[in-house]
């Protein structure tokens, strides 16, 4: 940081933003240092005042309930971004410099604290070091969940951007819509559904469409509420050009995907989403691999309400291995689906004001 800091005094790198890759990277390393110092300083009179107290409460008091989980936590939920951020930078000549030159350097080791052993034999003292304990891990806990939720909610944004939804006229020619009513259907728009916080993506990757005259390249997302089959679409114009500039991709995404992004292409929505409960998932024999010339093929039925068929998917992966990778998180992720809507239907059945009014 500092490295770079001595840069941009100097015009180089200016448009790096530091805040991006090392937020409150200082302020943190203040406090830390602080407690450090504040910590060693009662050791160090302990030991040179063999009769002095060793006053620790009053330490973890002040640090481990004032600012340093907050600062640290902070410092964390940005780590995701910064890696975010970094990934891009590294494709420009000029940083790749100043990183490499960073790396090389002796001081430049990845070093970690050694745990805290606090000891007590005072009972007081005891259960506050305990509650602090707790507080900490607790704090560690809400982190790990932040950051979770955090990186879910990035790798959901890119995945709004890079996922095209075609109209319903555009998508299937039997369908008739004057200009006039158009406009009434767009608001309706199916890209709100990935703007929901608690989706998750279960499962990515590209497959094979078999089709009655061609094979389709598509790219399929399994949710934990329902699977969306998309075609891949690829542009000539790539991102991080000169008219681009540095465009960001998730790294918590395959590399497929961050490759097909980077390259400015996209996934247009070939059919509406099948919910878990409405798929049905079989597999292809093998035996069908010989006349069909199928291979590691499985099929995907959507039925509506009623139980009726109203789309049928054959698709292959490129291996055996893949194609049981595939079916073992449909059915997992249906399994899932079933059991988490069935223990809602119960709770509600169950609930003594909807039982009242039943």
């Amino acid at each position: 940081m500092n490295t770079l800091k001595y840069l941009q005094s100097k015009e180089f790198l200016l448009d790096v933003d530091l805040w991006k890759l090392f937020a409150n990277l200082e302020e943190l390393n203040k406090i830390s240092l602080s407690f450090v110092e504040s910590f060693f300083e009662i050791v160090k009179e302990h030991v040179s005042e063999s009769g002095s107290p060793t006053d620790f409460i009053s330490i973890l008091r002040k640090f481990f309930q004032g600012d340093l989980c907050q600062t640290h936590q902070i410092y964390c939920l940005n780590y995701t971004s910064a890696v975010y951020y970094l990934e891009n930078l590294r494709q420009r000549e000029d940083f790749g410099i100043y990183l490499k030159w960073c790396e090389q350097n002796e001081q430049c080791k990845r070093l970690h604290l050694p745990e805290l052993l606090v000891r007590s034999t005072d009972e007081m003292e005891k259960a506050f070091i305990w509650s602090v304990k707790e507080k900490v891990e607790k704090s560690i806990r809400d982190l790990e969940g932040k950051v979770k939720w955090l990186d879910n909610f990035q790798k959901f944004r890119q995945l709004h951007e890079v996922i095209i939804w075609p109209q319903i006229w555009d998508r299937d020619k039997r369908f008739f819509v004057p200009e006039c009513l158009k406009q009434n259907l767009r608001e309706n728009s199916s890209e709100n559904i990935l703007s929901s916080a608690s989706r998750l993506l279960l499962h990515e990757g590209r497959l094979t469409l078999a089709e009655s005259t061609k094979l389709l390249d598509v790219y399929l997302f399994l949710f934990d509420d329902f699977l969306l089959i998309t075609k891949i679409k690829r542009n000539k114009k790539k991102y991080g050009g000169s008219d681009t500039g540095i465009i960001p991709v998730c790294p918590s995404l395959t590399p497929e995907l961050q490759s097909l992004i980077r390259e400015g292409g996209f996934c247009s929505v070939l059919d509406q989403p099948i919910p878990l409960d409405r798929l049905i998932l079989k597999n292809v024999d093998p035996i069908h691999v010989t006349v069909f010339s199928l291979r590691n093929a499985f099929l995907i039925q959507h039925e509506n309400r009623y139980r009726q068929c109203i789309a049928v998917f054959l698709l292959q992966t490129q291996t055996e291995i893949a194609k049981k990778a595939w079916m073992s998180q449909i059915e997992m992720a249906i399994s899932n689906y079933t059991k988490q809507h069935e223990i809602k239907k119960s709770t509600l059945f169950c609930s003594p004001a909807e039982s009242s009014e039943i």
